[in-house]
């Protein structure tokens, strides 16, 4: 497979890279300045905690109802569009006296703003990356979300210590600034989807929906996706776990810790498998993600904890395959759309995992929590794996992501053909 420095030769690949790791860290800056800001102006923990939930929730609407501008427009416009709009709409939050109303419309905007700029990078990587280098390119910017994050978060309290959140605001702008720049002018420009015929917006939602819920392959892999509410368990409970082992801050920070370089190193690994390989290990690795957490039910001290935590966020790199072959075999013209849905339904099964574990935890103890949660995502993976191995696109049936690719690019054609 090629190296990453074929990776980092390719100009428009860079651009994409230097766009989303300042953004990503521009939002962790924010996450925190609004937390803070808010905490300061009503000494609530409740309003703090509702204003960190709206940085997550938009993501339910957006996904589905904005997501399909990547397929109505340039992809390299609608981006470009989506960061100059979080630009300005964050200058506005950072204008002093901003009423608390005000500032969680804006945040909601902000978020929405999101979903096509994410939709259009998930499509426009494979046109940038056609051959064998995109799946490391999704992997490349896979574990650069991670550790943006983390940074993010650890760099925005710095920040905002120091100079105020208004400033840390005003800062995240301008790494939307930076990154509409650098995708301005390095990406080339390239035309709108070619689409077989132009639906209203309702007709496209319904469209992609009807797309991903007809074909088994990425029913499969959305159902695989959506594993995560399982196992994201045990990051969610992270603080009254720590506390359980009368391990404090700096427990919660190495179980966080530990599912982020995890997933980063995991996906560094599956990235360098051959193609078959990927989609032979990809429903095992939803399993184990799950069933590494059920020996938390024997109550392991610290550091076995962190390191079945570490385990889980490695297996979790399946996302990065499910990922790309998703977008591969979804036609050009609806990947935006499909794309914006399976994030949906990835958003909606962490959040009601998060809430069921969160009320479950308030009778039972955590460690029970989270092994019970693991246990019932093995369940669920191994259901989600049977609809994969009996898919057209199973291991077992010799397809891979290309084949799927190309399988896609010629339905496409005969779509356009025939209409």
């Amino acid at each position: 497979m090629p190296g990453y420095r074929e990776l980092a030769r390719d100009g428009e690949f860079r651009a994409l890279f230097v766009a989303h790791v300042v953004s990503v860290a521009g939002d962790q800056f924010a996450r925190v300045a609004l937390t803070v800001h808010v905490y300061n102006r009503t000494a609530s923990a409740g309003l703090t905690a509702m204003t960190y939930a709206l940085t997550f929730l938009p993501d339910l609407v957006g996904g589905p109802l904005l997501s399909g501008l990547a397929d109505r427009f340039a992809r390299k416009e609608v981006m470009v569009a989506a960061d100059l709009v979080r630009a300005a709409l964050l200058l506005v939050m950072a204008l002093p006296l901003m009423p608390l109303w005000a500032l969680a419309a804006l945040l909601v905007l902000v978020q929405f703003a999101g979903a096509p700029h994410g939709a259009a990078r998930a499509a426009l990587l494979p046109q940038i990356l056609p051959d064998e280098r995109y799946p490391l390119g999704q992997a490349v910017l896979s574990t650069v979300t991670q550790a943006a994050q983390v940074a993010g978060f650890l760099t925005g309290g710095a920040l905002v210590a120091w100079l105020g959140p208004g400033l840390v605001l005003v800062a995240d702008s301008a790494t939307f600034v930076v990154s509409a720049f650098a995708l301005g002018v390095f990406l080339l420009d390239r035309p709108a989807p070619q689409r077989p015929h132009v639906r209203a917006w309702p007709a496209d939602l319904v469209g992609g929906a009807r797309l991903v819920w007809r074909d088994r392959r990425l029913r499969a892999l959305v159902a695989l996706a959506c594993v995560s509410g399982f196992y994201i368990v045990g990051e969610a409970l992270a603080v009254p776990y720590a506390a359980q082992l009368g391990a404090g801050p700096a427990g919660v920070g190495s179980i966080f810790a530990a599912y982020a370089a995890g997933a980063a190193a995991g996906m560094l690994l599956v990235a360098h498998l051959t193609a078959r390989t990927q989609l032979r290990v990809m429903p095992w690795l939803a399993i184990a993600a799950c069933a590494v957490l059920v020996p938390a039910a024997l109550r392991p001290g610290l550091v076995i904890s962190v390191g079945l935590f570490a385990l889980s966020g490695a297996a979790s790199s399946y996302h990065l395959v499910a990922n790309t072959t998703f977008v591969r075999a979804v036609p050009d013209f609806s990947r935006g759309q499909a794309f914006g849905l399976a994030v949906t339904a990835l958003r909606v099964s962490q959040g009601v995992g998060v809430a069921l574990a969160g009320l479950a935890a308030e009778t039972l103890a955590v460690h029970h929590v989270v092994a019970a949660a693991g246990a019932l995502g093995v369940l669920a993976a191994g259901g989600a794996a049977i609809v994969w191995w009996l898919s057209d696109a199973s291991p077992s049936a010799g397809a891979s992501p290309s084949d799927a690719a190309s399988r896609s690019d010629e339905r496409d054609g005969r779509q356009r053909r025939y209409g």
